[in-house]
């Protein structure tokens, strides 16, 4: 997830934590960096957390992560104004981002229980017995972007604070508020002191953080780059890490029998959270059959999107999260202009106060553009003309993404067939790729490696206990004689 946490653009907060409302430019609070000399007291209460944290039941903990959920459900409309105010995002998309948080720490709450049970081994070859304990490891690092600033550090908490570890969370430098607000929401939950803590952490100072003995992971939601200076760094100090990074989703069209339909759930796929999403569909990749109709339906989609004030429930368009993030957008688009590519809709910045970039799409791109090897983090999509399936595939899997793909097809085998061909972590047919907590959400290939939600969360950084009994033999008596 190319979500790289950008700095804000006036001289004073680039040296603080700030909110810079990306719709008004204003900056609007500001807070220091946590001091170097702080970090090695805030490492040490969430281990000494950890150690009593562990200890409790698995009932207790999950006690505390369903009080967080219906505290979450009283002030979501508080933390969606933050969410918009912070980051830009339309309010209806907030508070949708907020309502699946809570869906989430109700499923661990509710099931992580059932998870950690012990798993028996059998047959046991030599007798007795053998199960599979799920245990805690103790203080974690999550380092998280700022493009679903409650959803991403939510997915790491619940089920670790469930399991029995502790977080630290290094969150964007433009979320501040959300970031205050997730803490005191744990807080009030319940969960003793060091058991979550925020910190507006340097990023020089990651290092100091991960290399200390009492971190035992790291989790991150980001760049490619970060994610890489990440795992080098955990790797060198023999530390777990799970890396979430870019992705540049296909969205496969074998055949369009309710093309309004199709036209829809790509337009979906391409611009939720205006597009800055890891698993929104970028490479939108259609058979020659279907291409003419698709995009003329996707371009007259797009052309219905205005900006306006995210937090006015009538705004189809909002700025993206920073003035950065449009510029950066907007040469990527004016790289393919400039070699060849064809404009069917937007592609310039629009007449309007706020870090905008018009609905666009691009035809006719090439591997020399920037836009077909790099991720389009906004509300940019690029369609492609195939000749047939095998073509599509080809194309799709020609990426160094492997996060998320779509499949649309009235002939559902005839779909699967081509999704078992893609080469991804997730691969949804018929529907555009989206999130549930039983879902297990994560990547291959430079989109990274790890698993979040569902299930396979609880076990990431766990402790897979094996335990094996031995009945004792009793000695024989010796016989009277």
């Amino acid at each position: 997830m190319t979500a790289t946490q950008n700095a804000p653009t006036t001289a004073s907060a680039e040296k603080r934590y700030a909110t810079v409302n990306p719709f008004t430019g204003e900056t609007e609070k500001e807070y220091p960096f946590t001091e170097t000399s702080e970090i090695d007291g805030i490492i040490g209460r969430a281990h000494s957390a950890y150690l009593e944290w562990r200890e409790r039941s698995v009932e207790e903990r999950a006690a505390v992560v369903q009080k967080a959920a219906e505290l979450l459900d009283e002030r979501i409309m508080d933390y969606a104004a933050l969410i918009t105010k912070e980051m830009g995002k339309r309010r209806d998309e907030a508070v949708g981002e907020l309502f699946l948080c809570s869906m989430i720490l109700k499923y661990y709450a509710a099931n992580g229980p059932k998870f950690l049970e012990p798993t028996s081994i059998e047959p046991m070859m030599g007798g007795g017995e053998a199960v599979i304990e799920t245990r805690p490891v103790g203080a974690l690092l999550g380092i998280e972007p700022w493009n679903y600033p409650f959803y991403q550090v939510v997915r790491v908490a619940g089920p670790n604070l469930v399991l029995g570890n502790t977080v630290i969370i290094k969150h964007s430098e433009i979320t501040p508020q959300c970031a205050e607000a997730i803490e005191q929401l744990f807080a009030d939950a319940g969960a003793p002191a060091g058991v979550y803590t925020n910190v507006f952490l340097r990023i020089s100072d990651v290092e100091q953080v991960i290399a200390d003995p009492r971190i035992q992971g790291v989790t991150l939601t980001g760049s490619e780059r970060a994610g890489s200076s990440v795992a080098a760094l955990a790797g060198k100090h023999l530390k777990k890490s799970v890396l979430e990074l870019g992705g540049s989703d296909p969205f496969i069209v074998l055949d369009a029998e309710d093309m309004e339909a199709t036209v829809k759930a790509a337009t979906a796929g391409r611009m939720q959270n205006t597009g800055q999403a890891c698993t929104a569909s970028k490479r939108l990749i259609v058979t020659e059959d279907v291409y003419e109709p698709f995009v003329q339906g996707l371009k007259q989609a797009f052309g219905t999107f205005a900006p306006g004030d995210p937090s006015d429930p009538t705004t189809s368009l909002a700025p993206l999260s920073s003035e950065r993030a449009a510029s950066d957008l907007h040469a990527q688009i004016q790289d393919a202009i400039d070699k060849g590519a064809t404009v069917v809709a937007g592609g310039k910045r629009p007449e309007h106060a706020g870090a905008f970039v018009e609905a666009t799409i691009l035809t006719d791109v090439t591997p020399e553009m920037r836009a077909y090897r790099e991720e389009l983090f906004g509300p940019a999509a690029v369609v492609y003309k195939v000749k047939d399936a095998a073509a599509a595939v080809a194309l799709a899997n020609d990426s160094d993404f492997g996060l998320g793909a779509t499949v649309m097809s009235s002939d559902v085998d005839r779909a699967r067939e081509v999704a078992d061909q893609l080469e991804a972590g997730m691969v949804w047919i018929n529907q555009p790729t989206g999130s549930s907590p039983e879902l297990p959400f994560g990547g291959i290939k430079r989109s990274g490696y790890g698993r979040e939600l569902s299930e396979l969360a609880m076990f990431e950084f766990a402790n897979r206990r094996l335990l094996r009994t031995v009945p004792v033999k009793k000695a024989e008596k010796p016989q009277a004689g």
